[in-house]
């Protein structure tokens, strides 16, 4: 399946409510520090209303709990991974996308056999303390080179207004977080990102 170009992060189904009416299709629901009872459930609605919009839904992390709910997508990161029973989750018709930051990385992303790589951050971000700068669009296009027909994921400091660049260096999809989240009109700025990535 073709994944959209244009892929958010939310942390609670409330966002979903807000950006699947506007027409969003492909979009991560990234829950951290919550325990399982809350999470579940926040899981379940995500699921819901992503297949109510005909939207692709992606777990972070928790990929137990999204063979347990049916899910169909869920994202590593390198850490993740330690952990992550990888037969278990392919048996269980889990597609997967991982993070990546360098080349080791890289070669352990692709040895896993993911349906997606993601590369961050392409631009400065707020979003975590990271130990990498700025990968750039040299990066960029490095990675594409490297994992061929393979989606690329470009994250970090994206903008609707940057998302051309990364588009040119070879990403084929680009994820954001605060450019959103912390937008005074989100619904507004979800509008714009739809736009400049159709």
């Amino acid at each position: 399946m073709r994944l959209d170009r244009f892929y958010p992060i939310f942390d609670h189904p409330d966002w979903l409510r807000l950006a699947l009416p506007l027409g969003v299709k492909l979009v991560q629901m990234r829950i951290k520090d919550r325990p399982e009872a809350e999470l579940r459930p926040l899981l379940a609605t995500s699921r819901d209303l992503c297949r109510a919009a005909g939207a692709v839904l992606v777990v972070n992390d928790h990929w137990r709990l999204a063979l347990e709910l049916g899910c169909d997508w869920v994202h590593l990161g390198q850490e993740d991974l330690d952990e992550a029973d990888l037969p278990v989750l392919r048996r269980g018709g889990l597609r997967l996308g991982i993070s990546t930051h360098d080349e080791a990385e890289l070669d352990r992303a692709l040895s896993c056999a993911p349906d997606y790589v993601a590369l961050g951050p392409v631009w400065p971000t707020i979003l975590k303390k990271m130990k990498w700068h700025e990968q750039g669009l040299d990066r960029v296009r490095l990675w594409k080179d490297r994992i061929g027909a393979l989606p690329l994921v470009a994250i970090g400091g994206l903008t609707p207004e940057r998302a051309p660049q990364a588009f040119g260096a070879g990403a084929d999809i680009v994820s954001v977080v605060t450019d959103i989240t912390l937008n005074p009109t989100p619904e507004t700025r979800l509008a714009t990102w739809i736009e400049a990535t159709r």
